[in-house]
């Protein structure tokens, strides 16, 4: 994954209270950042 990315998923996952796999591929965490922000609501049009 990315540095923006990784920076990201960490405040996601904070958000969420769930854990950060450091392991990631990039597309492994785009697609967890979709899950998280569908999840915190972030990313989402209002």
């Amino acid at each position: 994954m990315t540095g923006a990315q990784k920076s990201y998923l960490k405040t996601l996952s904070e958000e969420a209270k769930e854990e950060v796999d450091e392991n990631l591929t990039k597309a492994q965490a785009s697609e967890r950042i979709e899950e998280l922000q569908k999840k915190t609501g972030r990313g989402q049009d209002h």
